[in-house]
């Protein structure tokens, strides 16, 4: 695959438009002002741990048209915590034609009223090879304490003509943030702007591009719960190269759908050309395979084999590093090397299967209108079962079932390879069905307010995969604490796992317990019916929510409880039967109870009928939650006779 070219553009453009222009929110590189040195906090979030006080970029293109960014940014650091930040890790794409140069960095501090400025050591910044193709450069401030300033700049260029991305938010507060870009007439861009605040400066060009955007006063983005990828949160700018124009006037256009990049991804190195590489001993395997009677006993036998001998090296890529070959040699590969071994035996079995190019959640979901390769992080293999099933393989991770598709990269697209017929489509990845976790409890309540019983989860898909993942890194005794979810008066007596090695049965726990029910007297005894609620505490209690969630899979809870009334009391109050669904049906909650010969029997049932809900719809979905845990928590109230 070759990412790079030359533009050869009419030499009518002036190399001077790139001149940096200084705005009144940022200063010149080491013009530092004394409040700045002297604040103590942000103004617009208190409790943060730093600041970045300005982030601007400049881009534009040389005499040659290559892609250049200047960049400066200026970091306040109010307390310990806030020293993470001095550590500095940009990644670029050098074997993409990147290259990142003329780094300066500096800290300063003010000490007894006079300013004390540490540049870094040139010697101190390095080059990091993370992968065949990606690099970065690294460098820690130093003399970094609380109340320290710290500044880097450093220029950015690509020869392919693509104009960087820019990401206006991060982990901490940012006061401002500017992007302008001096885009030559020939040179055509696409933009992708997701920014919901209202920008102090924005700017088209006569075509309709953006050149320029400014943020002021930007909140830091915070880890939430069932979060989304945070590339997908943040606010930024993104920018897709679709053609230029060379000399002559012809125009070219570069990677603007998906089936151009689908048929270069084929004649690259590292990925297309990769297909066909024998493993060695691949002819005992294919063998094997093609004496299995059906294609599920192919695949559950080529899968199983490849993630078995093969150990992920926890690293995922779109492309290979050493190459099949030697990644089955060695027994250690990434994530593209690992599973284009299972296309590959799967099609010498005479399986169907494609490569898949895709995004894990974390990376962030591919967007579909917007073709770009840098958009997927790892491939997987695709295997269509008819008109309306598939599987998506992904043999790095141990726990993994061939018939799930793996939770990571749930809800998103992905690119199919379909290198024979010369077709490259996005398919939807997905899993509509609901995902099972059945709760069975079964408890005797002990007069002086004590609980004694058995539960039994089933847990199916998705769940059984947590569940056992958790157990065996985490081993017995820290899985034992999960289950009692910090609640120090349960007591776990017994615990014994069903069906771990048998991929296709659910996950069977049978728990022995005993609970204290605190706050019975000698007259009463209260406790709530959700014990080993898969789902645990309500994760939606913040009022405000800045991304979007994604819950990965459907949801279906069902929980069923039946205690025992002790002689010598009776039931006083429980909870009443009732039904509550979202304003949209997209959930639905139920609660079942009632009372026959001495014992009381309540049921949750809880099924979600969609996976993603965007931050506008919030308010929605945190009152539901909050209804519906407050109807979980209610009390069953038995009283002395």
């Amino acid at each position: 695959m070759k990412k790079v070219f030359t533009l050869m553009l009419l030499s009518a453009f002036s190399a001077a438009a790139h001149a940096q222009t200084t705005a009144p929110e940022t200063q010149p590189y080491g013009k530092v002002d004394m409040a700045d040195l002297e604040m103590k906090a942000c103004d617009f979030e208190k409790d943060a741990n730093a600041e970045v006080l300005f982030d601007k970029g400049k881009a534009y293109f040389d005499v040659h048209y290559n892609a250049i960014l200047d960049r400066h940014m200026r970091i306040k650091i109010f307390n310990d915590k806030g020293k993470d930040h001095a550590n500095i890790k940009i990644e670029y794409y050098s074997g993409y034609g990147e290259n990142i140069y003329d780094i300066q960095a500096q800290t300063i501090n003010q000490t007894d009223g006079k300013l004390e400025i540490t540049k870094i050591d040139k010697k101190l910044i390095y080059t990091q090879v993370v992968d065949k193709v990606t690099k970065a450069m690294v460098f820690t401030f130093p003399n970094v304490k609380p109340g320290s300033i710290i500044e880097y700049k450093y220029t950015y260029s690509n020869d392919y003509g693509g104009l960087p991305d820019w990401y206006f938010q991060s982990d901490i507060p940012t006061r401002y943030s500017e992007y302008d870009a001096d885009i030559p007439d020939l040179v055509h861009f696409k933009n992708l702007v997701r920014v919901s605040l209202t920008p102090v400066k924005q700017k088209m060009d006569k075509t309709g591009q953006l050149v320029n955007m400014a943020l002021a006063n930007v909140p830091s983005l915070p880890n939430e719960p069932y979060m989304t990828s945070r590339h997908d949160n943040l606010q930024h700018i993104l920018y897709q190269l679709l053609s230029y124009t060379q000399i002559g006037g012809y125009t070219h256009t570069v990677e603007d759908n998906w089936q151009k990049i689908g048929e270069n991804e084929t004649n690259y190195e590292d990925y297309g050309e990769q297909f066909r590489r024998r493993l060695d001993g691949e002819d005992t395997i294919i063998t094997k395979a093609k004496g299995l009677k059906t294609n599920d006993e192919k695949i559950a036998y080529i899968f199983n084999t490849v993630k078995n001998t093969v150990k992920w090296d926890e690293t995922y890529r779109p492309y290979t590093n050493d190459g099949t070959s030697a990644a089955w040699k060695k027994k250690l590969g990434n994530s593209a090397e690992i599973n284009l071994m299972v296309y590959h035996l799967l099609t010498k079995a005479g399986v169907k299967a494609y490569p898949l190019l895709v995004s894990t959640r974390k990376n962030g979901r591919v967007n579909p209108g917007f073709p770009s390769r840098f958009q997927f992080n790892t491939s997987v293999t695709y295997v269509p079962i008819d008109s309306a099933n598939y599987y998506v393989l992904d043999a790095t991770n141990k726990y993994n079932f061939y018939k799930d598709v793996p939770a990571n990269v749930l809800n998103s697209y992905g690119l199919l390879i379909n290198k024979e017929d010369k077709k490259y489509d996005l398919v939807v990845v997905e899993n509509q069905k609901p995902i099972r976790d059945v709760v069975m409890v079964n408890a005797d309540v002990k007069p002086g307010g004590k609980m004694e019983g058995t539960a039994q989860i089933s847990s199916f898909d998705y769940f059984r995969k947590v569940n056992i993942e958790s157990y065996t890194l985490n081993g017995e005794k820290k899985y034992i604490e999960e289950l009692k979810e910090k609640d120090n008066n349960l007591n776990i007596t017994s615990l014994k796992m069903e069906n771990m090695s048998v991929d296709s049965l659910p996950l069977i726990q049978n728990i022995g317990f005993n609970l204290d029910l605190t706050g019975s007297d000698e007259n009463y005894i209260y406790f709530k019916s959700n014990l080993f609620n898969s789902m645990g505490a309500n994760p939606f209690l913040s009022e405000n929510r800045a991304s979007d969630i994604d819950f990965g899979f459907r949801n279906n809870y069902l929980i069923t409880s039946i205690y025992n009334v002790p002689a010598g009391y009776k039931l006083d109050a429980l909870p009443k039967s009732v039904s509550m669904t979202m304003p949209d049906q997209t959930i639905t909650f139920k609660r079942l109870a009632g009372e026959q010969d001495g014992s009381i029997m309540i049921r949750y049932v809880i099924d979600f009928k969609k996976t993603i809900f965007f931050k506008e719809n919030y308010a929605e979905l945190h009152d539901f939650y909050k209804k519906m845990y407050e109807m979980m928590n209610e009390p069953i109230v038995l009283k002395k006779s």
